[in-house]
């Protein structure tokens, strides 16, 4: 897996489109030293390259490393594990990630508070990723 850092993040988020995408699982364990670590299973499209050509989604993992927040609340008029979209940032040393449309003004910038206010979101201190690979047929 690798390490998603804030000077990578404008490159891995002209990489994915996830609004639209689909958050297929969710996994909250206990790891070494009772560090708390949830991975996330998601299908996102691809940024299409060329016109004419649209990508197949693909599969990702993430993996937030010693979480210290996150709130996952199914609200009765939304679909289960449907992604409207996802935001990513990093403050006060976490990395956030939220999987659900915020309404910001335009050129407002999100802060911790607008992922912390959102229905679906976690932090932690260290967020890996990779892309799985399609099994062969």
């Amino acid at each position: 897996m690798k390490r998603l850092t804030s000077a990578e993040l404008p490159a891995f988020l002209r990489t994915y489109r996830f609004a639209g995408g689909k958050l297929r699982r969710l996994k909250v364990q206990y790891g070494v030293g009772e560090k708390l670590t949830l991975d996330l299973h998601l299908v996102a499209r691809p940024i299409r390259k060329e016109l004419g050509n649209d990508p197949k989604p693909v599969k990702l993992h993430l993996q937030l490393i010693a979480v210290e927040e996150f709130r996952f609340a199914k609200r009765p008029s939304v679909t289960a594990g449907k992604v409207p979209d996802a935001r990513f940032g990093f403050f006060e040393g976490l990395a956030f990630v939220t999987f659900d449309a915020w309404s910001l003004l335009p050129g407002e910038i999100p802060r911790a508070l607008d992922f912390r206010a959102s229905d679906a979101y976690a932090a932690g201190r260290e967020l890996y990723w990779e892309e799985i690979a399609p099994k062969p047929a």
